[in-house]
């Protein structure tokens, strides 16, 4: 899943998964990795003493192993008992763009493990190739005028997508050669080289939202070479059309707020308890589509993107009750929580890492998201009817919704991204793979359930639902989910499949 700051609050977007089906046996033997034990020069990391930092050098294109290489940023927290050691679980938290080293030093997944699994296990992050520590993609805002989000001509169309390829140029310019070489299949590749030089002969791994398709990936060329794999909200990279991601995704979210209307008619905790919080969000989208619904903390006027985005990124933990909050204060023209980071909703912010106030020419930024995803995403529109069409269907699928915000603006991001999609969807196929544990919640907004189920029927793997909502399931502090992931770690037996774990409050 991409990465996004939506209405001032970091939260992990969106994305897909899955891999080619390509075996080891098709594989150039050049690019296999390093023999193990290589080793990782570790030091204490300098933001985190009792952390430790490496890195491990592969090559940028792996069908060129003498070719130039890149250093991918590793930390390291060690098992708590050495003596009871089983081996090191590789994590990573998604994005595309978020950092498992700054994830691993501030405790973030390893802070999740159970005090069983982090005292049998190294928990080591890595920053994949173009994130963080691992040579940053950098890119620059494109000169010219801002384009259209939701363009309705074909103008408007070839704007947008001249803008985006002009985007990743800058991104091409102001990186290094790997820039080219981003897809969660090669990521997968570089895993390898990282268990290889761990001198582990099997890859334990836990990959959360977009870091589930490296795993996806890695078990298809190397399923030998699993020991045991969570694969927590999980992407579909088997969604084929553009269609089909954009309708998933915007189902998942319509779903989200159905369950978050829910949740308001029954719980006294939300601020619309008594009131139909349906009818409030429409009366409020009716105001903002007449340009009548005005923030109350900036006196700005929201427009009807303005108020989905102030939404729906409250979905991913979930945030309901600040979600109501915030209603709650629109519909009387009072400040809510979160109306002091509220910003205007434009193509920029909504596709890019890009800052409303970063002007054209201003000195670039990292924005590794779209570098990768749209190497892994093959999301073709052929003009501005068929965008419409796009929309006016998913209005259908998601009433209140419309659309998801961040889909569709990874979708329109691709339109003219200048780089190959090396990494294409495709079917999931593995043979010879070990058991392994898909996660997600019913409600997930970013990575539907219809997606794990489609992941767990086509591979093989066991999936556990989490009968609640938000995203990155082995967070939520359910026991339920809690106590099956440590055994499944520690022991590689996973729960019958279809196990279902009830909600826990937030």
């Amino acid at each position: 899943m991409r990465r996004q700051t939506l209405t001032g609050t970091a939260a992990a977007a969106l994305a897909t998964v899955v891999a080619l089906g390509i075996t080891p046996a098709q594989a150039n033997p050049r690019t296999e990795a390093p023999a193990a034990g290589t080793g990782i020069a570790w030091e204490p990391c300098a933001d985190e003493p009792e952390a430790e930092c490496g890195s491990v050098t592969v090559p940028v294109d792996w069908s060129d192993p003498d070719g130039p290489t890149i250093d991918v940023a590793l930390a390291r927290r060690t098992a708590t008992d050495p003596t009871a050691r089983i081996g090191t679980i590789l994590t990573n938290p998604g994005g595309p763009g978020a950092s498992g080293v700054q994830d691993a030093i501030l405790g973030g997944i390893g802070g999740s493990f159970s005090d069983e699994v982090r005292r049998r296990f190294d928990v080591v992050g890595f920053d994949p190739r173009g994130v963080g520590g691992s040579d940053p993609i950098r890119c620059q805002v494109p000169e010219g005028p801002e384009p259209k989000l939701f363009p309705t001509t074909a103008e408007e169309f070839d704007g947008l997508r001249a803008w985006t390829r002009a985007y990743g140029e800058s991104c091409r310019e102001h990186s290094g050669p790997h820039v080219d070489f981003l897809d969660s299949r090669t990521v997968a590749r570089d895993m390898d080289a990282i268990r290889a030089a761990l001198g582990e002969k099997k890859l334990t791994f836990y990959g959360n939202s977009y870091a589930t398709m490296m795993g996806q990936q890695y078990a298809t060329l190397f399923p030998q070479r699993v020991r045991a794999m969570v694969l927590d909200s999980t992407m579909d990279h088997s969604a084929a059309t553009t269609w089909d991601f954009l309708r998933s995704e915007t189902k998942a979210t319509q779903d989200s707020f159905d369950r978050y209307v829910e949740w308001c008619r029954t719980s006294t905790e939300c601020a619309l308890h008594g009131q139909d919080a349906r009818t409030v969000f429409r009366d409020l989208y009716a105001e903002a589509e007449r340009g009548e619904l005005v923030d109350p903390g900036s006196s700005r006027t929201m427009s009807p993107t303005d108020l989905l985005e102030d939404i729906q990124w409250t979905f991913l933990g979930p945030y309901w009750t600040q979600l109501s909050e915030r209603l709650a204060g629109l519909s009387a023209g009072e400040p809510g929580p979160t109306t002091d980071a509220a910003r205007p909703t434009t193509a920029r912010t909504a596709i890019t890492e890009q800052e409303p106030e970063q002007e054209p020419g201003q000195e670039p930024v990292e924005d590794p998201s779209l570098a990768i995803f749209c190497q892994d995403w093959r999301l073709p529109v052929r003009d501005v009817d068929q965008l419409r069409a796009y929309q006016e269907r998913l209005a259908r699928v998601a009433p209140e919704m419309k659309l998801n915000l961040q889909a569709w603006g990874s979708t329109m991001a691709c339109l003219g991204w200048p780089t190959e999609v090396r990494n294409p969807q495709a079917p999931l196929r593995w043979k010879g793979v070990p058991p392994v544990l898909v996660l997600n919640s019913r409600y997930d907004p970013v990575t539907p359930h219809e997606w794990a189920r489609n992941v767990a029927r086509q591979s093989g793997a066991t999936l556990l639902t989490y009968e609640g909502a938000g995203h990155g399931v082995y967070s939520f502090g359910s026991d339920c989910v809690g106590d099956a992931t440590t055994r499944y770690l520690i022991h590689v037996k996973t729960p019958p499949q279809g196990t279902r774990c009830p909600a826990v409050a937030q």
